[in-house]
């Protein structure tokens, strides 16, 4: 039996999630939305929750296409708020387009929002060594600083907290567990 960190063992999606996603090194700008956007949807919720309605929240938000998001009217909004597969939370769903615009502007300014975000990490992935799931921080110093940055860009949902859970997702640091069998690959 494969040992795992000890939070993606609870049902086959955390699992196969873990197995095949989460930190693993994405540089691809869609990808970075998705997981900006669903970290966000998860701000008081499990990522368990989040994971359930993973596929709806790419069908109801244009497959995370920040350049559609960004038009997206009240009447678009509207509909977000009444889709029972994605969390309607107003504030969360207006986020995603004032974030979705933001973000256009810093793959202008940047090139790629991968070439902006990854800097945080001096563009290497940071490597940690934690034996144990209480060891894990939820926030960083690093992610102190994306939090203030994204938010003086005015991105919204966007706390420390959310761009640590960001940057584990995203493989801007291992935190697989030191028994974990995804350490080191």
């Amino acid at each position: 039996m494969k040992k795992r960190c000890d939070w993606a063992t609870k049902n086959e999606a955390e699992k196969e999630y873990h197995d095949k996603e989460w930190g693993i090194p994405i540089y691809d700008d869609r990808l970075l939305f998705e997981f900006l956007t669903l970290e966000g949807a998860q701000a008081g919720l499990s990522w368990s929750t989040i994971l359930a309605k993973r596929e709806n929240y790419r069908i109801a938000f244009d497959n995370f296409d920040a350049k559609k998001i960004a038009t997206y009217n009240q009447t678009k909004i509207e509909e977000l708020l009444n889709n029972k597969g994605i969390v309607r939370n107003k504030l969360k769903i207006n986020s995603v387009v004032t974030n979705a615009k933001i973000f256009l502007e810093i793959q202008k300014e940047y090139g790629s929002f991968s070439n902006y975000i990854w800097r945080f990490v001096a563009g290497k992935p940071i490597i940690n060594k934690w034996k144990s799931v209480d060891e894990v921080p939820a926030k960083t110093e690093i992610s102190d600083n994306m939090s203030k940055t994204l938010k003086k860009r005015g991105f919204k949902f966007i706390g420390s907290t959310i761009c640590y859970a960001f940057m584990q997702a995203t493989g801007m640091v291992n935190d697989h567990l030191t028994t974990c069998f995804r350490y080191g690959k």
